[in-house]
């Protein structure tokens, strides 16, 4: 248990005081002020009417401080408390405030003896810069956007969020509703992966899950702020012309940001962070569930504090560590896992494929996609393996999700590389990942046909990606014998001259291996370009798809609806 000891009280002391006497630990005043006694005592703190210079005093008291602070007005007491504490207790951190009109002996005498010497210059000029400087102001132009707001501010998180994105969006909601917004934090998609619906269950976090069906549901909002993403329509399912009002995000913009009030940090490790700074500078008690919940937001966003950490993470971190629930944080860590989730796994597991240290896998039909990244995760951990990806489909839908280690390929880069033109794909250089519809591909009822199609898109254009960045993660690739890369990557390039001609998977006969190989490139060229009439409607919906900013990696291989996966996995 915390023990400090307070000795004088002067007006800073008093301010002191109010900030930490309802912080957990024990708390001990020595003051010969009479009338600040008795009222501290009204407030249940343990007063000893006393001389605070004096050692004999000190020595009398029934417990041993962990730290001791000097902070009445007067110079010259200060500088014999300080001495007396010293004295009295050579190990404890000693902070001692120099006082009014404190002279250059009277500094140099606390200099000697305390671990930190604060004077009202410096108390002054850090109220100033933290006040003028820029995350100041960011913290009061954020506050007049609340206070501008006319009645209900919606908070939404990415797609399927993950706990970043939960966590920051019921920690501005706490500061919405200080500002007297009606707040309703709301997102579209699902909080399928186990770790997350524990997450929000178990800190009883109130979200809504917003319909697209229901586009008038939204009428009940006056305005709309984004955590963790940063455009409407783009990693939501908000309509793209909506209005926003508050941007906060720690990903870095592809485009300028439109909104009344906008803070992209990227230099953090998540969105979490960024919260907890505002709710430092607005001098807010941070409720133990949006404590517990914002401390998990960052550990998952930084992989435990292993991935694009910065110091305000840890800063930040610190700042939560006593007020969060450890216990229902260890609850949320260890959920129980589904039956599904373990059979994609077992599946990934028996179907992998490896070329050099990188290891792929296809899953077939799954229903749950969160099993993708655990899979990933995973496999990553099997000798020799530097780099996995596992693909699998979901309601027409190709999903991919990847892991790597170390700093030999960027995987977000890679993925964009591969899918970029034919889906919605990105990350970070060791988590990311990509989803591609598969559209109107006719394959007549044969399941061996799509099953080579989903591989040729998947496992090739992955590779040939990862070839052309690191020689050093892949060495040599070499083309499986049943199908030429080569034609494949020719036969599906984009902008194909019109003349061409697009057949099904049904117009080859069986038989050969080269009509077998044309019957795969027919496939993925209708895939890739439309209909038999050249609608080429897969290459407008990528064209209108801008990758997302997450793959939460807690579950939702992306904040999905057009993924740039792979933000925050916890397991």
């Amino acid at each position: 248990m915390l023990s400090r000891l307070v000795l004088g009280l002067g007006p800073t002391a008093a301010d002191l005081l109010d900030a930490i006497s309802d912080d957990r630990g024990e708390l001990a005043v020595v003051t010969q002020d009479e009338h600040r006694a008795e009222t501290l005592r009204a407030d249940g703190i343990n007063v000893l009417e006393a001389d605070q210079t004096d050692p004999s005093v000190l020595a009398g008291l029934d417990f041993h401080p962990e730290s001791v602070i000097v902070a009445s007005e007067d110079p010259e007491r200060n500088g014999g408390a300080a001495t007396a504490a010293r004295d009295c207790f050579p190990d404890v951190f000693l902070l001692a405030y120099a006082g009014r009109g404190a002279t250059a002996d009277q500094r140099d005498r606390l200099d000697s003896v305390a671990d930190r010497v604060v004077t009202p210059e410096s108390v002054v000029t850090d109220y100033v810069t933290q006040s003028v400087g820029d995350e100041g102001t960011r913290a009061r132009q954020l506050h007049q956007v609340l206070r501008d707001i006319d009645d209900h501010l919606a908070v939404v998180t990415h797609d399927n969020p993950d706990p970043d994105a939960i966590a920051s969006a019921v920690a501005l909601g706490a500061l919405a509703e200080r500002a007297d917004c009606e707040v309703t934090i709301c997102y579209y998609g699902e909080i399928s992966h186990q770790e997350n619906r524990a997450f929000v269950n178990l800190l009883e976090f109130d979200l809504r899950n917003l319909d697209t069906d229901s586009p008038d549901e939204l009428e009940a909002f006056d305005a709309f702020a984004l955590v963790d993403h940063s455009r409407a329509g783009v990693n939501d399912q908000l309509p793209p012309e909506t209005p926003i009002d508050i941007v906060i995000d720690h990903h870095p913009p592809r485009v300028p940001i439109e909104a009344r009030f906008v803070d992209l940090r990227s230099g953090v490790g998540a969105t979490s962070t960024l919260l907890v700074d505002y709710l430092q500078r607005f001098n807010v008690d941070i409720p133990t569930p949006i404590a517990t919940g914002l401390l998990f937001g960052i550990q998952v966003d930084t992989k435990d504090f292993r991935r694009e950490v910065a110091a305000a993470d840890f800063e930040a971190a610190a700042h939560l560590v006593t007020d969060a629930d450890m216990a229902t944080l260890q609850r949320i860590e260890d959920p129980s896992v589904s039956a599904e989730t373990l059979s994609v796994i077992g599946r990934a597991i028996a179907n992998r494929e490896q070329e050099g240290s990188v290891l792929l896998t296809g899953v077939g039909e799954i229903s749950d996609r969160d099993a993708l990244a655990q899979a990933a995760d995973r496999l990553l951990d099997l000798e020799g393996v530097q780099a996995t990806m596992v693909y699998g489909v979901v309601d027409g839908t190709i999903y991919a999700s990847a892991r790597a280690r170390g700093a030999d390929i960027d995987l977000g880069e890679a993925l964009r590389d591969a899918f970029g033109q034919i889906g919605s794909a990105g990350g970070h250089a060791d988590m990311a990942g990509a989803q591609i519809d598969l559209g109107m591909i006719t394959v007549d009822d044969r399941e061996e046909s799509l099953e080579e199609i989903v591989r040729s898109i998947v496992s090739d254009r992955f590779l040939d990606a990862i070839q052309s960045r690191s020689h050093r993660l892949l060495g040599r690739v070499y083309a499986r014998s049943d199908y030429d890369v080569t034609a494949f990557t020719e036969s599906t390039a984009l902008g194909r001259d019109s003349g061409d001609t697009i057949a099904t998977a049904g117009d080859a006969p069986a038989g050969s291996n080269e009509d077998t190989a044309t019957d795969w490139n027919s496939d993925v060229m209708f895939l890739e370009n439309g209909d038999e009439n050249g609608s080429d409607e897969s290459e407008q919906a990528a064209d209108a798809a801008e990758p997302t900013d997450d793959e939460s990696e807690h579950g939702e291989d992306s904040p999905e609806t057009l993924v740039e996966p792979d933000d925050s996995e916890p397991s």
